[in-house]
């Protein structure tokens, strides 16, 4: 494969048919049936993925079962944590191919799918530091007779992992670089909408030595394969990131044998500027925590509460900022916001931008699709709305495209109250040189994470999660580390 040339690359994607990825083989649907996947820059078909179904699922997991009961579970940690290094440089040599194929799928520009090779070196070099971290203790009891007690902690089985399609080449570490570490095993069902770099990603490991089974890829629709995956008997514990919607419904079919979720939902994270901001730093910090990726992060700070003071001024140097972002197809290096991922994403973005002309929301930059030399693909301006009140629909539900809703505020009691009134919880943010503001709003802003003075800075060893409709669950994390992702036992020995 040539790792530089989209045109070669995408030829080669024209010209097969995908398959999954089951116990290091690419196998065909067990139905024959493929579905299109499309580069959202032209709208033209790149390749059709294997079109998974339950039969599909049940050979995957089935794999990983007999990967997980088999030599697999005599690989020792230091074995693991030295893959785990082996897999770091073969993903890293190949990183040029799977940035071009990241941006020719999901529509992210080159300058952000290559970035993310940071992103991949953090989580693999953390998890291969973690794989000692499975350990149990021994613990005095208050039982008669000579008893020793203590906890073990074991690989927890075969994961499931349901991943979207804002950011596959990041999203599939957070659960295959932990479950290699623990010692468990995968079936993942990436987005039908961007699944190419996670069947790459799948054969390199196995290129490095990660052993046949151990990491499966099903692809297909979320509502055949990935409902399949979420109700199978043989997944011991699942991850899912995704919709609300969606994840209501991993919850119903994971009751078939109660197996525990990790999951990461929708957000509608406030980010929150006070007119003591440094506005150098506080306008592009706004900007980007929504335009970045097109606007298709779930953490995204989507609403912009701004104090009333500085309104105008801020507006003044938003709007600037956004109208000299250029937009354009992610090949070109000069362009910072791609397509929206889908014809489907698309109309939905559009639909809620005329939901907020309706409530009256006034439009201050963008609010249309791009046409002209564009108009192939599915691009939409970066758009900001000021004049929102809390209570449209605008302010409240997820939007996952460019659009920016500003909302005024005049003191901090204010500030908490809007930030706080909504029913997610992924992110937070805060602008200020106030020391005292911005630690007490770290506490009092009901978000799994919250920024102060930047925004959207992750890492595996800090952790990542969400509460109440956000999800439930962390990630990373030097206390949750590989709590998902092991089971504990109580031993009692008599010694007698």
């Amino acid at each position: 494969m040539t790792q530089n040339d989209p045109t070669a690359l995408a030829a080669r994607l024209g010209a097969s048919t995908q398959r999954h990825f089951i116990d290091g083989q690419w196998q065909a649907a067990a139905s024959g049936e493929t579905i299109e996947t499309r580069n959202p820059a032209t709208g033209a078909v790149l390749t059709r993925l294997a079109r998974g179904s339950a039969e599909d699922v049940a050979r995957a997991t089935a794999a990983a079962r007999r990967a997980f009961t088999g030599p697999w579970s005599r690989w020792r940690p230091a074995e693991r944590q030295e893959l785990l290094h082996r897999i770091l440089q073969h993903v890293l040599a190949h990183f040029d191919e799977l940035a071009l194929l990241e941006t020719l799928d999901m529509g992210a520009p080159l300058s952000r799918t290559r970035s993310l090779s940071g992103f991949v070196r953090q989580a693999l070099l953390f998890y291969a530091s973690q794989v000692h971290a499975g350990q149990g203790q021994t613990l005095a009891n208050s039982l008669q007779g000579d008893i020793q007690t203590m906890t073990l902690r074991a690989p927890a089985g075969v994961i499931g992992g349901i991943i979207p399609w804002n950011a596959p080449l990041v999203s599939l570490w957070w659960i295959v670089a932990p479950a290699i570490a623990s010692g468990c095993t995968v079936v993942l069902k990436p987005a039908e909408d961007a699944s190419l770099t996670v069947l790459r990603v799948a054969e390199l490991m196995v290129e490095a030595g990660l052993p046949e089974g151990v990491v499966n890829v099903v692809t297909g629709l979320g509502a055949e394969a990935g409902a399949a995956l979420a109700a199978s008997p043989e997944v011991d514990r699942l991850a899912f990131t995704g919709s609300n919607q969606t994840g209501r419904a991993v919850i119903e079919a994971s009751a078939s044998n109660f197996k525990r979720l990790q999951l990461e939902l929708g957000g509608k994270s406030p980010n929150i500027v006070f007119a003591d901001a440094d506005l150098d730093l506080a306008v592009p910090g706004a900007a980007m925590a929504v335009f970045n990726n097109s606007g298709q992060i779930c953490y995204a700070g989507s609403r912009l509460l701004v104090e009333r003071t500085i309104l105008a001024p801020f507006l003044e140097r938003l709007a600037a900022f956004t109208a000299g972002l250029r937009v354009g197809d992610g090949l070109d290096d000069k362009v910072q916001l791609g397509p929206v991922v889908s014809a489907r994403q698309l109309d939905q973005i559009m639909g809620h931008i005329a939901g907020a002309h309706r409530e009256g929301a006034r439009l201050i930059v963008g609010g249309e699709r791009i046409l002209g030399a564009l108009s192939s693909g599915y691009f939409i301006e970066p758009t900001i709305f000021c004049d929102v009140s809390n209570h449209m629909a605008i302010a409240r539900q997820e939007i996952f495209g460019p659009v920016i809703s500003v909302i005024p505020f005049d003191t901090p009691e204010e500030a908490l109250a809007i930030a706080n009134d909504t029913e997610y919880g992924l992110g937070a943010a805060v602008w200020t040189r106030n020391h005292g503001l911005a630690s007490r709003f770290s506490q009092l802003l009901q978000a799994g994470t919250v920024w102060v003075n930047c925004y959207g800075l992750i890492d595996p060893a800090v952790g990542f999660g969400g509460i109440r409709h956000s999800g439930y669950g962390t990630k990373g994390g030097p206390s949750h580390v590989l709590d998902m992702f092991h089971v504990t036992k109580s031993v009692y020995i008599n010694r007698g």
